[in-house]
């Protein structure tokens, strides 16, 4: 007889664990919230526009869902560590997940990008994905799921394989993988997890 190995939701059970998602209310990180939220986590996350964060936290609680929401945008550094503060305030100084997911893509032939677009991106994609790490180490510290803290970094295949028109985000994410294998090798010690995923071009508005 085959044995009983119970249904997804008991062998993902994410029960009492605690996640920020930056970038949760499209795409891939809109999908993530729902995801971990639906195994039990209680998740914030966070967005520039205002309207459609509200949206989604009344869609989510409809659900009956655990996700806690606020304005942020990844490019400015104040912003960045007002919503760790927040986080540290609602989840009592404790993080299990880290995912950094909010980053931005455009297409435009290298000879015509501007210093202005260069510097927009690489503080949106990269950047933030390296302030928002190191303001969550100390919260990861005390992460309270099995095998410690995780972060995982939302790359791209743009960061392994060339593509015209996209260099800038391009090295955004090429920079991306090895500051993760940098921080798995430097904080794996403190049991704090360091992943990318690197998905192709996703189809959303």
């Amino acid at each position: 007889m085959a044995a009983d190995c119970g249904s997804r939701e008991e062998m993902w059970s994410l029960a009492g664990a605690t996640a920020l998602v930056t970038g949760g209310t499209k795409g891939i990180g809109h999908a993530i919230v729902e995801e971990l939220a639906r195994f039990g986590a209680r998740v914030h996350t966070c967005s520039r526009n205002a309207a459609e964060l509200e949206e989604c936290r009344r869609r989510w609680e409809e659900k009956n869902l655990q996700v806690t929401v606020s304005v942020c945008d990844v490019s400015i550094r104040a912003d960045r560590e007002k919503l760790m503060e927040t986080v540290c305030q609602t989840f009592d100084s404790k993080l299990d997940m880290l995912v950094n997911n909010a980053a931005q893509l455009f297409y435009k032939p290298t000879v015509g990008c501007t210093s202005e677009e260069y510097s927009n991106l690489m503080t949106t994609n990269l950047e933030s994905t390296f302030h928002l790490s190191q303001l969550a180490h100390p919260l990861l510290l005390h992460a309270s799921i099995v095998g410690g803290g995780s972060i995982i970094n939302m790359s791209s295949i743009g960061g392994s394989i060339g593509f015209a028109g996209y260099t800038i985000y391009a090295t955004t994410k090429g920079a991306m993988h090895q500051l993760t294998r940098s921080l798995a090798t430097e904080w794996g010690p403190d049991k704090i997890r360091v992943n990318a995923i690197a998905p192709g071009f996703i189809t959303t508005d």
